[in-house]
């Protein structure tokens, strides 16, 4: 079975750290992008940034400074850093394997998903 595993979510303050992995389990990373998506109680789903296969990143404009993606291919594992929380970071958090390479904001392009872990940010 193809999928992500998450870890590292949890609770921090504001101006905090934390890091998620995700982990391809059942597959591997060597030719797909991975996307970051967020969704928050009541709110649709949002494009955090992607990492494509080549390692270019993007992330979104509100976190460029503040959020960093990486990966290594040996560990078919991608991680996104963020730094500098605010509450409004809270939400559950996806990574998610776009097969075409792409980095797309459309979250109907990825076809792999992670089980989304918890990030909350405490004011």
């Amino acid at each position: 079975q193809m999928q992500f595993v998450e870890s590292g979510g949890g609770l921090v303050q504001t101006g905090g750290s934390l890091t998620i992995s995700c982990t391809a389990s059942g597959f591997r990373l060597d030719y797909q992008a991975v996307g970051w998506f967020r969704q928050a109680p009541r709110r649709a789903r949002e494009f955090v940034g992607c990492i494509v296969n080549g390692g270019g990143t993007h992330v979104l404009d509100s976190a460029e400074d503040r959020f960093t993606i990486s990966r290594d291919k040996s560990k078919n594992t991608v991680w996104l850093q963020m730094s500098g929380l605010k509450p409004e970071d809270t939400a559950v958090y996806y990574c998610a394997a776009e097969p075409r390479d792409r980095c797309t904001v459309h979250h109907q392009a990825y076809d792999v998903w992670g089980q989304g872990t918890q990030v909350t940010v405490s004011s």
